[in-house]
């Protein structure tokens, strides 16, 4: 098993800031992707951005340009740091672990842009 820990959501105003992290513990496999996806109310939950074991990242057209996804060099936190955060980017975002055998969830962490 492997649990992860998310923490950093909030209330933003429009074209504010936000950084997302997310610790991951347990049975940890080498070679694994971690990545962050959302879900707004009536939506399907979708990817926001992953970065894997080797550093390889992509990211969801919809954040492209303005988030950016990083490891720690423990490489077991992950991080999301969120520019130009629009309404449309309000949604719980989820932490998500996989390796070859093993998928997790995180609790979610609400993020909210209004003004």
């Amino acid at each position: 098993q492997v649990q992860l820990v998310e923490s950093g959501g909030g209330l933003v105003q429009p074209g504010g800031s936000l950084r997302l992290s997310c610790a991951a513990s347990g049975n940890i496999h080498s070679i694994n992707t971690l990545g962050w996806y959302r879900q707004a109310p009536g939506k399907e939950r979708e990817l926001v951005a992953r970065i894997t074991s080797g550093g390889s990242t992509n990211c969801g057209a919809a954040v492209k340009g303005r988030f950016t996804i990083s490891r720690d060099h423990t490489k077991t936190t992950v991080y999301l740091q969120m520019n130009s955060l629009k309404p449309e980017d309000t949604a719980v975002y989820y932490c998500n672990y996989l390796d070859l055998t093993l998928q997790s969830w995180g609790q979610g962490t609400q993020v909210t842009v209004s003004s």
